[in-house]
């Protein structure tokens, strides 16, 4: 009986450990999504002339969507398939979504290189990291 009672609570103690990491994981992921969006959003209001062009600001903002696009890829495990709105086909074709992000990644990488100098330089950027989010996120994102 004693030999019983050890092992269910071993076994749910392993799940609950499993579904923590999970959640752990998709945070993070989630986290570097919002951070994207964000910098996104701060290039956006720049191109459409709500806020003042801000070098320093356009840097940071593609400096951040480099660096996260890079390490997006590595935040997709094995066991984190649910709660979040990664779909399914990331897992099944994921050699296709780090093509994705690593392209973002390098599109970022060339506009940091050819940094914008004025509002317009960076809606021609925006056009192109814009596109490569739309890409990903019609093959990879759960619609909400």
């Amino acid at each position: 009986m004693k030999l019983k009672t050890i092992t269910a609570a071993m076994l749910f103690g392993c799940l609950c450990a499993g579904a923590v990491y999970a959640a752990g994981e998709v945070e993070k992921r989630e986290g570097l999504m919002k951070q994207i969006g964000g910098s996104m959003g701060a290039l956006a209001a720049i191109s459409k002339g709500e806020k003042p062009f801000d070098a320093a600001a356009v840097k940071a903002a593609v400096t951040t969507i480099s660096t996260n696009a890079k390490a997006f890829p590595d935040q997709f495990p094995a066991g984190t398939e649910t709660g979040s709105a990664a779909a399914p086909a990331i897992w099944e074709n994921f050699a296709d979504f780090k093509a994705k992000a690593a392209k973002l990644g390098t599109d970022a990488d060339m506009v940091l290189a050819n940094l914008p100098t004025d509002q317009a330089g960076v809606a021609t950027a925006m056009k192109t990291l814009g596109a490569d989010c739309g890409t990903c996120h019609q093959t990879y994102r759960l619609k909400k």
